[in-house]
């Protein structure tokens, strides 16, 4: 399922147990971690300074990675590492693309102060413009990093940016002899009065349910042998974190743009609010992820 997964990595507690759950998943997919460490050279503290101060940044790097290092060869995973300066979200996401990785594993928070890189913005510009998918984890008290999955949700409007993130999930989901959670949600908030009298719900419900046995559809060809649907009415991301709490699940895949139109619910805002506040990994796919 992955071969090379990338780990931007900052040193934080966050970070920190991110890697562990990276580590997991290599042992599991046999895969190589990366270690990557962006100096942030675009912070106002360092765009005015000399070299010296660039390299300090470096050598804060070198030093945080070396620890990285230490913990996966303890956990017995294979690994490399590199150091590079330049701005930390599009570094990163260039960085996967060059040498293909197959996964970027980032926490929304990270470390405060001047090498700080992996704070919600960082991670959710990643998440925005990565091809490469993304898996998050907030690391908040109340976050469930279980692996492997047993449970994985994949929210769907029938989208084409959601089929990427469908075929994704449904191919861990096989890997791993997970049950799939479907859940399409007919999104009645945003809608005011003239959309919503132009779509009638019906239509809507039969759209939602039409998505959702797409993806069973799907996910019976790759012999995934418990698929559970779930058709919902409601705020989107509030839905799927009902799905969440209510089916244990482990791990959300979704993509991040969807069907743009009364019935929406995978745009970009609502990937990014999911990001933000599902107590379990997301896992994130772009278009040609």
């Amino acid at each position: 399922m992955y071969n090379d997964v990338l780990l931007p990595f900052d040193g934080s507690d966050g970070a920190a147990e991110a890697l562990h759950h990276a580590a997991e998943i290599a042992h599991w997919a046999n895969a190589t971690i990366h270690v990557l460490f962006v100096a942030d050279t675009t912070r106002d503290s360092v765009t005015v300074v000399e070299t010296q101060v660039v390299d300090a940044l470096v050598q804060q790097g070198e030093d945080i990675v070396e620890d990285a290092e230490k913990t996966l060869r303890t956990l017995g995973v294979d690994y490399d590492s590199d150091v590079v300066q330049g701005n930390p979200a599009p570094t990163i996401v260039e960085y996967a693309e060059r040498y293909d990785h197959d996964l970027i594993v980032m926490p929304t928070h990270g470390r405060e102060g001047v090498s700080r890189y992996l704070l919600g913005s960082v991670t959710e510009k990643v998440v925005r413009l990565s091809s490469v998918p993304v898996l998050t984890a907030r690391m908040q008290p109340d976050e469930q990093l279980i692996f492997p999955y047993e449970n994985i949700l994949i929210p769907t409007d029938g989208s084409t940016g959601a089929t990427c993130a469908t075929e994704h999930g449904i191919s861990l989901a096989a890997s791993l002899d997970a049950t799939v959670h479907v859940l399409s949600v007919v999104d009645d908030t945003s809608l005011d009065p003239d959309v919503r009298s132009a779509v009638p719900e019906l239509d809507r419900e039969q759209a939602a349910t039409d998505a959702v046995e797409d993806v069973v559809s799907e996910a019976e060809t790759y012999g995934v042998e418990n698929t559970v649907r779930h058709i919902e009415h409601g705020a989107p991301v509030e839905m799927i974190l009902n799905v969440i709490e209510s089916n244990d699940i482990h791990a959300v895949v979704m993509g991040t743009t969807g069907r743009r139109g009364a019935d929406r619910i995978l745009l970009g805002s609502v990937a990014e609010k999911t990001v933000r506040s599902a107590p379990v990994p997301v896992i994130t796919v772009g278009h040609g992820g």
